[in-house]
């Protein structure tokens, strides 16, 4: 038992943090590992490896990824603050680095290597670029006079630059949509919001124009005669085989032809060998994560904690979201994986820090440091009153 009393690190951190949240973090990553063990078997011996070499290897990053989480999630805002500064500049350094000197896979040259780990720094780089976006987007009320609209255009292009590069679209549309968001919730006049409609219309546009890639993928989903629909058609045909309950662990058939079955496809896999019925319960969870989050968003007093929780939830979401929709054939094929749950070292560290930030972001602050970390935003003259402060 965890005495109230104990003024011990993780006394404080048991008794300030969202327990219910964090709980819905270990199930999906308990469950993640569950369908990795009946996803990546097949796709290991056609490699020509161990069987269980993705489980391995996923649960060799695992124990980093629980430290990061604990570590982070012990952090104050300021100090997540600080945290993503120095994980952004580190992270998009290792971006541009993949442009000269990045390994090339499926076309896109999206990973470095780094004492003989293979990385992919842009997943680093999405929570990190939230938490610095919710700051700028949080200054514009304390400090009117800095030009912070552009501040936060010079981060979104500095970003989003060189993942198109790598390219990397699915990443830059996650990173806009989320930026977009920020934006809104932080109050933007009207004309921002339309000139904003108005970009993205043509961003995408000239991408169905001028880049083959994107082009081919628009067109496949539309019109699915007009290319190979190979993976999508199989996913598609597991959700049936599965039903409600599944075909039972292991019985599945899909997960032996699908090349991506063990990361971009293994909500598939899980539909056909566990039914619908746990699909419905990885879309509550993930789901849950996201209402918590914003539900302890629309409490806090601290412009910048409101938008870095918001921001990540929505990360984490629209992340899931586009995921699971790829598998259902709602949006066009993307490559991202569902979180905590596909295989992927990159993948699964980087949402162990966004989420560590989420969860200290989210727990409960006694009053005298809520009103410091107003007071220190200058959000708070010295020695008002705070309302609704959360103890």
């Amino acid at each position: 038992m965890i005495s109230r009393a104990q003024r011990t690190l993780f006394g404080e951190w048991w008794w300030t943090v969202d327990r219910l949240l964090l709980g819905a973090l270990v199930a999906l990553v308990l469950i993640g590992i569950v369908l990795l063990l009946a996803a990546s078997p097949p796709v290991a011996i056609r490699l020509g490896v161990d069987p269980f070499h993705f489980v391995n290897r996923q649960a060799m990053y695992l124990v980093p990824a629980l430290i990061v989480l604990c570590a982070t999630s012990l952090l104050s805002p300021r100090q997540v603050r600080r945290a993503a500064v120095f994980v952004f500049f580190v992270s998009l350094a290792l971006v541009f680095a993949t442009l000269v000197v990045g390994s090339e896979i499926k076309g896109a040259q999206r990973w470095i290597n780094l004492a003989g780990l293979s990385l992919q720094p842009s997943e680093f780089l999405k929570p990190a670029f939230v938490v610095l976006a919710a700051w700028i987007f949080s200054e514009s009320a304390r400090r009117p006079e800095m030009p912070t609209t552009l501040f936060a255009i010079v981060l979104l292009g500095g970003s989003v630059t060189p993942l198109v590069l790598q390219p990397d679209f699915g990443q830059s549309v996650l990173l806009v949509a989320i930026w977009c968001a920020l934006f809104f919730l932080s109050g933007l006049a009207w004309k921002w919001a339309v000139g904003l409609v108005t970009g993205g219309v043509a961003a995408v546009f000239a991408a169905y124009q001028l880049i083959p890639h994107v082009a081919k993928r628009i067109q496949r989903f539309i019109d699915p005669s007009s290319g190979d629909t190979f993976q999508i058609d199989t996913a598609i045909e597991s959700f049936v085989r599965g039903g409600w309950l599944g075909r039972g662990p292991g019985e599945g058939t899909v997960k032996r032809v699908l090349p991506d079955g063990h990361a971009d496809f293994i909500f598939a896999v899980a539909a056909e060998e566990f039914g619908i019925l746990l699909c419905l319960i990885l879309v509550s969870l993930f789901a849950f994560v996201v209402l918590r989050a914003l539900m302890h968003a629309q409490n806090d007093q601290d412009p910048f904690v409101r938008l870095a929780i918001s921001g990540l939830a929505l990360l984490f979401g629209l992340q899931s979201s586009i995921a699971m929709a790829v598998n259902l054939h709602l949006l066009p094929a993307k490559g991202m994986t569902l979180p905590f749950i596909s295989y992927g070292g990159s993948s699964l560290i980087s949402l162990a820090f966004g989420m560590g930030m989420l969860v200290a972001l989210t727990r409960r602050r006694p009053r005298a440091e809520a009103i410091a970390e107003l007071e220190h935003g200058g959000l708070l003259p010295d020695g008002a009153p705070l309302a609704g402060a959360r103890i």
